[in-house]
């Protein structure tokens, strides 16, 4: 039986992994709030080049581009973002069994993998599946270089015919205590993206030769189609741009989460040791005032 000794011994050792979970949970709130001010800053942006692209698209006759032509996919790549670093609760788990669905859901289909983040990256070099690339070091401090940099290899793979869909495995912000896990696809971009929805007549039938409704008239200086090309490409590096955005404040959210459940349940776990420590000392006590007892007894 453990004396008295043995449960100070542990006492301290949870005080001390208490204070460390109590700074991780202070400083994943600080990143947080800092992570939280950035999604709902790029989530804007994103808006807006969605409706100059489509009002770029109304003003042609008919909408060509590459990355919006669709084949059937038997070649997929698939970009999955995760953590670099561990305790933040059900986190990286919640994504890899996501990932884990969809490659079961797709495994009659040649498929390529993308990590982003040490832990994706350790879990999926297990399997047989081939890893295209990997980066680390992302979600802590996203830059858009590292977004443009992943929306350029799917791009070109995409358009040299080497993959039929790109699609991306995140988990998505709501808040502190939700996140929701996504499977986006990312190419080719879907119809409903880029075509703005056209004028109806009477009836419910669609008036020939209706314009497209446009929010805002903009006046272009160069040629739609020319913006239209331009603007394609930065709609997919937007895109994920804030999936890295969205990964990363949904894992300072659940780090947060969990370091604040872990400082609770180590002051439950002390209160229990206090607790079994005093009754442990009480019965010594007692132990001691009997054998005084006893040997006053016996001498008398």
């Amino acid at each position: 039986m453990p004396n008295l000794l043995d449960f100070r011994r542990r006492i301290r050792s949870v005080k001390n992994t208490q204070q460390i979970t109590r700074a991780m949970k202070f400083v994943a709130a600080a990143r947080l709030r800092r992570a939280q001010e950035r999604v709902i800053a790029a989530r804007p942006y994103a808006r807006q080049i969605l409706r100059v692209l489509q009002s770029a698209e109304s003003r042609l006759e008919q909408t060509v581009h590459p990355l919006l032509a669709v084949r059937p996919e038997e070649k997929l790549l698939v970009i999955v973002i995760s953590a670099d670093r561990g305790l933040c609760g059900a986190f990286n788990t919640n994504v890899l069994r996501k990932t884990s669905e969809f490659l079961r859901e797709n495994k009659s289909k040649h498929i390529e993998l993308v990590a982003v983040g040490k832990r994706v990256r350790d879990s999926l070099r297990h399997t047989r599946l081939p890893l295209k690339a990997e980066m680390t070091g992302v979600t802590m401090n996203v830059k858009f270089s590292d977004a443009k940099e992943l929306a350029e290899m799917a791009i070109a793979g995409y358009t040299s015919g080497e993959t039929d869909a790109v699609y991306l495995v995140f988990n998505e912000f709501k808040n502190v205590i939700t996140q929701r896990l996504v499977v986006n696809r990312l190419l080719p971009l879907q119809a409903e993206v880029v075509t703005t929805p056209r004028a109806q007549s009477g009836g419910g039938h669609a008036a020939a030769g209706a314009e497209r409704r446009v929010e805002v008239d903009y006046i272009y200086e160069q040629p739609p189609q020319e913006i239209f090309d331009r603007l394609v490409p930065r709609y997919v590096e937007t895109e994920v741009y804030r999936a890295l955005l969205e990964s990363s404040a949904a894992e300072h959210a659940a780090r947060m989460t969990a370091m604040d459940a872990a400082t609770k349940n180590a002051s439950d776990l002390i209160d229990s040791l206090t607790l079994h420590m005093n009754k442990v000392r009480q019965a010594a006590i007692t132990k001691e005032i009997i054998e005084v007892v006893s040997g006053a007894a016996s001498a008398g």
